[in-house]
């Protein structure tokens, strides 16, 4: 994922609400989102070349997703896929927040990264390019690829339109309009991350277009008090076409 925004206690009637974008080169094979013949227990897309994902839920309610930290300095090409870490969060069977600590203590192993897990009791997060974890409080949290609510204008952008949509939690449009929203950041708000100032603007949008890169899939997951799930993910081509939809609608184990 490259932006996720996470409404955690939020809402009286939605005790987790994700809108979520996943970045990726259009040449790498994936899987749009379905139930796991490995892992029947676990609904995510998944990343054919290491078989991990990028963002999941089980029948039980654990969610996890994963951003990117750039920086290319800190790019190493021989690590372990960070897909595989959020099946390993989905998979686990501890609390979270012994989970999220249990990745930390291998993390330096990876490619950096922020991993974002939530289960019954609690949503936690560890970044691993400042070495933290820690739980938070209720409440709206925005993470893209840089440490958890690093004010970058696609952020603060995407966090107030999840407000407003917050307002009426059961249409999804609104969700929908702030994740394909391709409005670069003006140059002087432009982060400074080491790819350049080409790529920074390329970048800078809540949706990504870029020379085969860009904007893959668009998720919404909502995780209402009666414990059922809506989970919907959107597929982009290239052009940020839609290719695919999945709907998924089931009620917590």
């Amino acid at each position: 994922m490259c932006l996720i925004i996470a409404a955690w206690n939020a809402h009286r009637d939605y005790p987790l609400i994700v809108a979520a974008n996943r970045d990726e080169h259009f040449a790498r094979p994936t899987a749009a989102a379905h139930w796991w013949p490995d892992a029947p227990h676990l609904l995510a897309g998944r990343d054919l070349v290491a078989r991990g994902t990028w963002l999941g839920i089980t029948c039980d309610g654990r969610f996890a997703a994963l951003t990117n930290y750039r920086d290319p300095h800190l790019r190493r090409d021989d690590a372990p896929s960070r897909g595989l870490l959020v099946r390993e969060c989905l998979e686990s069977t501890v609390s979270v927040g012994e989970t999220l600590e249990g990745i930390a203590a291998r993390s330096p192993g990876y490619a950096p990264f922020n991993l974002l897990a939530a289960d019954a009791h609690g949503l936690g997060i560890h970044e691993s390019a400042s070495g933290t974890t820690r739980m938070l409080e209720p409440g709206i949290h925005a993470l893209s690829n840089h440490l958890l609510g690093t004010p970058w204008p696609k952020l603060r952008q995407a966090k107030t339109r999840f407000e407003t949509a917050l307002q009426a939690p059961e249409r999804e449009d609104a969700f929908l309009r702030l994740l394909r929203d391709d409005t670069p950041a003006p140059d002087e708000e432009l982060p400074e991350t080491g790819v350049g100032v080409e790529w920074e603007r390329l970048l800078s949008p809540v949706f990504v277009r870029a020379p085969g890169y860009g904007t893959r899939s668009s998720t919404l997951l909502r995780m209402r008090a009666d414990a059922t799930v809506d989970f919907i993910e959107w597929s982009w081509d290239a052009a940020g076409e839609p290719v695919g939809e999945v709907r998924e609608r089931f009620a917590l184990a």
